[in-house]
């Protein structure tokens, strides 16, 4: 809950606002009966009794700071290895957007050569001669995707629709390899997660609805990625350790919501959510990671009753608990620098990206007081040091993991295109329209044709993947790319347009199309229609349609979203998922050679259920589970409705503009000044003339912030297609902006909808630096000024000069209830 102090500025709203973790539990509907879970054990490779001797006498040695200091982990953005001289800190992690040397595009030697600086520094002996190494972590989740040249897999999703557990090993061996090649140990992989509505933006995160493929893919998967668990020896110089996350019901929120809640009863938490968790303990899974999320109330990082007493106790788990970003701060009366709760809970590891130090520091109070056991933290510690052991980092039986010949080599990148064959469903194929014939002249379009970013998505690069150039990945093809190929090498004529246009009527069309990258939190959508108001995509289909042109709709998506009028504007219609770099997987089955055959047929089917509407969690599916199409099946796919089957303002995305670090569809977010306009696409940006900068910063979490520095006259917009406010006017709306104001400069600051603009500069120069205000200005103020709240395209625009700052963190319209008077008009 976040607390507000209001105060009157002018004529608007100013309120100061200070993030406060809160949570409302039913203790009664929380409360955890370790009976109900399933049995599991962690291999007593683990814990065999060689490892747990040197472990006791290397615990009897250590101080106090030193056990503590295994349990923190610190973001490479915020700490170097000479920090470690003073923090014996026990792990380092490299976050989405976190490279050697704040360079996202490091190399695998860069990597290999900052891990073995930080390592180099944890090894030295201390006074009382205990030299313990860092464990580090990165996040690998469809390949080892923060290295350029890297193998990339399909994302989750995808895999899902191969439902191949011996491909997914292969997948976790490769991907192993190559980690291990920068020098690495540790993925913050495989995720678990069943998701149960799709309009969660970490939906392609699960690999499908399904508990019992979860199960085999989290074995699968872990064995790929660590080998078997063989008692007195390490793992090798091409494996890693997993993690098994999020543990428990990441993908079972209410509305879907990223870190929400998931009010479900104890059975359903185990019987939809639970099941990867034994299969994953059961192989060896080295880490389990916590959950952002809550289970009836109660914040997954403090749950002892899931953490201890079901995880550890009932299901065995002898490995470590590691948390999520600052997730111990969310729990009820923690904060991101003090939660012993997290630990007497049962976490082992913090993950303390920016706040290492002063959590280090309370932490140690709390363990020479007592608020946390002595018993309690020598377990923490002697997990931690199970998998380091097993890791081979200590110097004695080391394992040297910088092969960097192995990234990206030709085989590695055969198994990435084996997957993306395998994960393409093919939902309608009217008239047998594919595979494309040989010889074909065929016309290739779409805004995802020839993009590496699309058909990558997020986690790929950066952590919301916006950034993505096709030099990232030399040895991979874009669709367009691919295509052209294949279709050459049968004899035919393929041609990219960026439009849909062409000179000489093809003989089919391929429309490449779907979602924009993103990642956790910023992905989380309000329906599941496709294009929500804009459907730029499908006028492209119909164009073609009309044109007497064969159509095919490939889809890239992380999630199955409303297209019925998509499917009916074309011919054939594909869901591609996020595919990765190996473009040339999806040519293997869309186009025949010179004989008539595809390298593959269409094998994959849906992993969740398509939706007939656009209303979630899906109750009407338009194809059920387990659904596809293969080459030769006699199915003709009629007419759709086209109805949404939900309230269309909800579609429509007319009252929220931005927040979770983006504008929010339909909007568009630009920065503007003398030289131009220019969208915000990527994390870091200035406008045509340099008189504003924007890059995205954490606020609250990840990447929830878009930083604006003023150099001069700029402004910030946000556009769209036209909205009709006329409805929110008529019940006292207001538009709000909520703003983290860093430096209030002197000069005017003003805020506009709908073209009418309001000087805010008295509520900006109130507020001390740093602090986080929301202003609100009636809908009422703009109308009377003479905007047209029935075509609304110019949603906000914030105009400010030089010396100016603030961080954006939400803007969107909400009733006030209240009378808010006008502040001065800007003439």
């Amino acid at each position: 809950m976040r607390r507000q102090a209001m105060v009157m500025a002018t004529a608007l709203l100013l309120a100061g606002t200070a993030a406060a973790a809160a949570q409302t539990a039913n203790p009664d509907a929380a409360a955890v009966h370790p009976d109900l879970w399933p049995a599991a054990k962690s291999p007593a490779a683990i814990s065999d009794p060689k490892t747990e001797a040197r472990i006791d006498a290397l615990i009897g040695k250590m101080t106090i700071e030193q056990k503590v200091g295994q349990l923190v982990q610190a973001d490479i953005s915020t700490i170097t290895p000479k920090d470690l001289e003073t923090y014996p800190l026990g792990s380092i992690l490299a976050g989405g957007n976190s490279g050697p040397n704040g360079n996202e595009r490091s190399t695998a030697a860069d990597w290999a050569k900052l891990v073995g600086d930080f390592r180099a520094v944890s090894l030295r002996p201390q006074a009382n001669g205990v030299a313990i190494p860092i464990i580090f972590g990165v996040d690998a989740v469809h390949g080892h995707n923060n290295i350029p040249g890297a193998t990339l897999f399909p994302h989750n999703i995808g895999l899902g629709a191969a439902r191949d557990p011996e491909l997914i090993q292969r997948i976790g061996a490769v991907t192993a390899a190559e980690i291990a090649g920068s020098g690495i140990e540790w993925t913050f992989a495989p995720t678990l997660a069943v998701p149960q509505d799709l309009r969660w933006g970490r939906s392609y995160e699960g690999y499908a609805a399904d508990p019992k493929l979860i199960a085999d893919y989290a074995k699968a998967m872990v064995l790929g990625l660590q080998g078997k668990l063989v008692a007195g020896r390490t793992l090798g110089a091409s494996q890693v350790a997993a993690t098994a996350k999020h543990f428990l019901a990441d993908g079972g929120t209410f509305e879907g919501k990223d870190q929400g809640d998931a009010k479900i009863d104890e059975k359903e938490l185990i019987a939809k959510h639970a099941m990867g968790y034994p299969a994953a303990i059961d192989a060896g899974a080295l880490t389990v990671m916590a959950s952002f999320s809550s289970w009836q109330g109660v914040k997954h990082h403090g749950n002892k009753g899931l953490l201890t007493d079901a995880l550890k106790q009932k299901m065995g788990f002898e490995g470590f608990v590691v948390g999520d970003w600052n997730g111990h701060g969310q729990v009820a009366g923690c904060t991101v620098t003090d939660c012993a709760q997290s630990i007497n809970a049962g976490l082992d590891m913090f993950m303390a990206p920016d706040s290492w130090k002063g959590l280090f520091d309370s932490t140690v109070k709390h363990a020479k007081d007592g608020t946390i056991p002595a018993a309690r933290l020598n377990d923490a510690v002697r997990r931690i040091l199970r998998v380091k052991y097993k890791l081979g980092l200590f110097p004695e039986g080391h394992v040297d993991r910088s092969i960097v010949k192995a990234v990206g080599t030709p085989d590695h990148l055969a198994v990435a295109r084996e997957a993306v064959a395998k994960s393409l469903v093919l939902l309608k194929n009217n008239g047998s329209v594919l595979p494309i014939k040989p010889g074909a002249r065929v016309l290739v379009t779409g805004p995802a044709a020839d993009s590496m970013a699309i058909q990558s998505g997020g986690w790929t690069i950066s952590w919301q993947g916006t950034d993505v150039v096709r030099s990232d990945f030399p040895n991979g093809q874009t669709i367009w790319e691919a295509l052209d190929k294949s279709v050459r090498d049968a004899g035919g004529v393929a041609t990219l347009s960026d439009d849909g246009a062409f000179k000489e009527k093809p003989d089919v069309a391929i429309v490449v199309f779907g979602e924009a990258p993103y990642a956790e939190f910023q992905g989380d959508v309000a329906t599941l229609d496709y294009q929500p108001s804009e459907a730029t995509d499908l006028a492209t289909l119909k164009k073609l349609k009309a044109a007497g042109i064969p159509v095919v709709a490939l889809f890239l998506s992380g999630r199955s979203m409303f297209t019925n009028p998509e499917i009916n504007a074309s011919d054939a219609f594909v869901a591609g998922w996020l595919p990765g770099s190996q473009g040339a997987g999806v040519a293997d089955v869309l186009v025949a050679g010179k004989d008539g055959k595809t390298v593959r047929g269409f094998t994959g089917t849906l992993p969740f259920a398509w939706p007939a509407n656009a209303r979630s969690p899906v109750e009407k599916p338009l194809f059920a589970v387990g659904y596809g199409l293969k080459y030769g099946d006699a199915s003709t796919v009629p007419q759709l409705s086209e109805e949404l089957g939900v309230d269309i303002t909800a579609a429509l995305n007319v009252e929220n503009f931005f927040s979770g670090g983006r504008a929010r569809s339909p909007w568009v977010l630009s920065i503007t000044d003398a030289g131009g306009k220019r969208p915000v696409e990527s994390a870091a940006i200035t406008s045509p003339g340099g008189m504003i900068a924007a890059r995205s910063v954490d606020v609250r979490a990840q990447e929830d912030g878009k930083s604006f520095v003023w150099t001069g006259p700029a402004t910030l917009e946000l556009t769209g297609p036209y909205a009709d406010l006329s409805r929110q006017l008529n019940n006292s709306f207001a538009l709000r902006i909520e703003w983290r104001i860093d430096a209030p400069g002197t000069a005017p600051v003003s805020i506009a909808l709908g073209g009418k603009a309001f000087d805010i500069s008295a509520a900006v120069k109130s507020a001390a630096p740093g602090q986080i205000v929301t202003i609100k200005v009636p809908l009422r103020c703009f109308a009377d000024a003479g905007a047209n709240l029935r075509q609304v395209d110019n949603a906000a625009t914030v105009k400010a000069d030089k010396g100016f700052a603030a961080t954006l963190l939400n803007t969107n319209v909400e009733a006030v209830g209240e009378n808010l008077p006008c502040p001065p008009a800007v003439k």
